[in-house]
């Protein structure tokens, strides 16, 4: 028994040995297929990123800045994009950007919503930056070239214009000064149009200064400073309305639009493509409701929209002329020649206007039009 012990117990340590090298080696090989499974799939991964990288890069357009909102009412979505027809409205403060919006708006297939007050101050940055030569080299220098700026600016106006407003065929902005920079808008939306509302500057400057219109850099004390100051910005807009394609601008007068409404307006849809609807001339009717048009209550002009067209506006400037200011006037705002208009008339004569405007300016005058409900609100 105990020789059986002593010969049992020397081959133990040999068989354990033997099992141990056994478990090490099949270990080993293990660790040497994962290993080479997973340096070979992260070879694979090398290929396909060094064979994008040499790709081409794709440009904007087709890449797509499309992106989805989501109409809840309707739940369906809504892409938009860079070439979609957008349509914006400016002009000179109290020259008929809020009538304009208003009677498109009506239009099932339009929707342009209140001022967004964001896009011209932004736009008027660009213009900062890009006029000051010292801060475009500092600007190039970090990266921040022409293209990443545009891209940037396109996005961000695309997302306020579509996101402050309902989904419709056609998107419009109305914001008065941004078609200060008409050419440039002109640039990042291909298929936009545009449509530069123009007023004679005495209605313009009297509607500001009696009705207390704040405007940036008018002096609404003045009507030699509020003309002078009109007179600058009307000709930079003009001066933009110029330079851009006549098949992608408008200029419309708002004496105009106001005496023969119908024939403007059939001109207007013919000229951005769209279907004529009779609504556009019956803007208060839509005022609220679903699909129609929705008033700002901080706006000024807001309680001049809500009435149909009329022509109580055209002469309420007539008699308030300041003398001297008149005497100067081809030197203080050679644009109202320029736009047509006599600097020296009073009162104007701007033609007999249609017969519906006529009854429209009887019941207006009769006070069957009067200050909504939800717009006597007064806010914070």
């Amino acid at each position: 028994m105990l020789a059986r012990w002593h010969s049992g117990s020397s081959l133990m340590p040999d068989v354990d040995v033997g099992k141990l090298k056994q478990n090490l080696l099949l270990a080993c090989l293990v660790i040497s297929s994962v290993t080479v499974f997973y340096l070979g799939q992260h070879a694979m991964e090398c290929h396909h990123q060094i064979e994008e990288r040499s790709q081409p890069v794709k440009s904007e357009s087709t890449r797509a800045t499309m992106r989805t909102g989501l109409d809840l009412k309707a739940n369906k979505t809504f892409a938009y994009h860079k070439d979609m027809p957008l349509i914006f409205i400016g002009g000179v403060p109290q020259s008929g950007t809020t009538l304009m919006r208003a009677m498109l708006d009506a239009h099932p297939d339009i929707c342009c919503g209140e001022e967004t007050r964001v896009i011209p101050r932004i736009l008027a940055m660009k213009q900062v930056w890009s006029r000051s030569s010292k801060e475009k080299i500092r600007l190039d220098q970090a990266g921040v070239t022409d293209e990443v700026l545009d891209s940037a600016m396109r996005a961000f106006l695309l997302e306020i214009i579509v996101k402050h407003e309902e989904p419709a065929p056609y998107l419009c902005n109305k914001d008065p000064f941004a078609l200060k920079s008409l050419t440039y808008l002109a640039r990042l939306f291909p298929n936009a149009r545009f449509l530069l509302m123009v007023q004679d500057g005495w209605a313009s400057v009297h509607s500001m200064i009696s009705r207390k219109v704040t405007v940036a850099e008018f002096d609404l004390n003045s009507y030699r400073n509020c003309l002078t100051k009109w007179n600058c910005a009307i000709e930079t807009m003009y001066n933009q309305y110029m330079k851009v394609d006549y098949k992608k601008c408008m200029l419309v007068q708002y004496e105009q639009l106001v005496l023969h409404p119908e024939r403007w307006m059939r001109t207007l849809l013919k000229f951005h493509h769209i279907p004529w609807n009779h609504l556009v001339l019956h803007h208060e009717e839509m005022i609220g409701k679903p699909g129609g048009v929705f008033l700002s209550k901080v706006e000024r002009s807001t309680d001049q929209v809500i009435k149909p067209v009329n022509v109580g506006a055209l002469s309420k400037w007539v008699g308030k002329v300041v003398p001297d200011v008149l005497q100067d006037m081809a030197v203080i705002a050679p644009m109202l020649v320029k736009l047509g208009y006599e600097s020296y008339a009073n009162p104007p004569n701007y033609r007999i206007p249609d017969p519906r405007i006529l009854e429209n300016t009887r019941r207006v005058y009769k006070g069957e039009f009067r200050l909504s409900a939800f717009l006597k609100e007064k806010p914070d």
